[in-house]
């Protein structure tokens, strides 16, 4: 498959892209693009359309990235001790060598090493995000690493020990409305003891507990009034009945599940490889796998609300392995990005007005 890619400072890892044949119609029929994170390589990746209709494929290099929150002219972005905050350096219809939009690291917060999740913006413009590390929603602040906003009932502490792997939220009406951990563990690391069956969804609003017996549960979001799940240690994508807290599967994806995002009718999801370690051994989706004859595959993958198909798929071959989040650009067709291994930043110059 022909597509482009940004240009780099120096020798980059290989990897390829094999779309299925009809996922560039889609991203057209949907005016919309890409954005996915590899924490595990290091690159923000964002995926349009040429003028010729095939895909544009362009790359920044930022080092742990993981969580993503995006509407088309602004992106925040997590990464190894910063958080960073994107804004789109384009007037509106404006082309720059061809793309529609250039995104530049405008504000970043030196939070830390927090190992920052998912992040989001509230109603208010205020950023909210996933503090893993200390198993809480928290946001910036100007004089310290970050202000705890939030933290699971059964934490008795706020310490620098990863208890449950708290990891997703889910944003309802602009506020925080649900999150997922791993476990309910109150002691050091001790979710990965809780790794097949100990996950977990909170209300944020309430402290109820209103799902249990997940495997590894990542990206809550709420569409269409209905609260969706991945449960990446099985490899189903699906939602939790908000009565009766039982997680109801769609469809099965061939991976380990992090990463979701809504357009009308589809569901966009991330997969990644399997891991050769504790954190991901003794997990149901290895069975799963082999039930269906099937390799893990590195990616994302389109599927129809209304039939639980996968309609569409991105695979990723070579180094890149394991991907985190992805996000919808609405209205965009070609973006890029600006980051700090290049020159471009130098040179890109805006004015605002008083």
């Amino acid at each position: 498959m022909n597509t482009e890619s940004s240009p780099t400072s120096g020798p980059t890892p290989q990897f390829e892209l094999l779309a299925s044949r009809n996922f560039s119609a889609w991203l057209a029929e949907q005016r919309l693009s890409l954005a996915f994170t590899t924490y595990q390589a290091g690159k923000l990746f964002l995926i349009g359309l040429q003028p010729d209709g095939r895909l544009s494929v362009f790359e920044r290099t930022f080092n742990r990235c993981l969580g993503l929150w995006g509407d088309g002219q602004s992106l925040w972005m997590t990464s190894l001790y910063q958080l960073w905050r994107f804004e789109n350096a384009l007037e509106a219809n404006q082309v720059a060598n061809g793309f529609d939009r250039v995104y530049v690291p405008q504000v970043g917060y030196v939070t830390g090493d927090l190992d920052i999740h998912d992040v989001s913006v509230d109603a208010d413009g205020k950023v909210v995000f996933v503090n893993t590390l200390f198993g809480c929603l928290a946001t910036t602040s100007e004089r310290h690493s970050f202000i705890p906003l939030w933290q699971p009932p059964f934490l008795t502490k706020l310490a620098a020990e990863d208890r449950c792997h708290l990891n997703g939220l889910a944003m309802e009406n602009g506020r925080p409305a649900f999150v997922t951990c791993v476990s309910q563990s109150d002691v050091a690391d001790g979710w990965r003891n809780r790794r097949r069956d100990g996950g977990c969804v909170i209300d944020v609003r309430t402290n109820e507990i209103v799902a249990t017996g997940l495997s590894m549960p990542h990206s809550p979001r709420v569409y269409r009034d209905q609260l969706w799940v991945l449960n990446s240690g099985t490899g189903h994508f699906g939602r939790i009945d908000r009565y009766t807290g039982k997680f109801e599967a769609l469809a099965f994806c061939p991976g380990y599940l992090r990463g979701l995002s809504f357009v009308g009718d589809y569901a966009v999801v991330g997969l990644s490889q399997c891991r050769e370690n504790r954190t991901f051994q003794g997990l149901a989706l290895d069975e799963n796998l082999k039930s269906h004859d099937a390799e893990a595959h590195c990616g994302l993958c389109v599927i129809d609300l209304r039939s639980g198909d996968l309609v569409h798929w991105l695979w990723l071959e070579g180094v890149v392995r394991e991907l985190y989040d992805v996000v919808l650009l609405p209205g965009v067709r070609r973006p890029s990005a600006l980051g700090f291994k290049t020159d471009e930043i130098r040179r890109t110059i805006t004015i605002g007005s008083k």
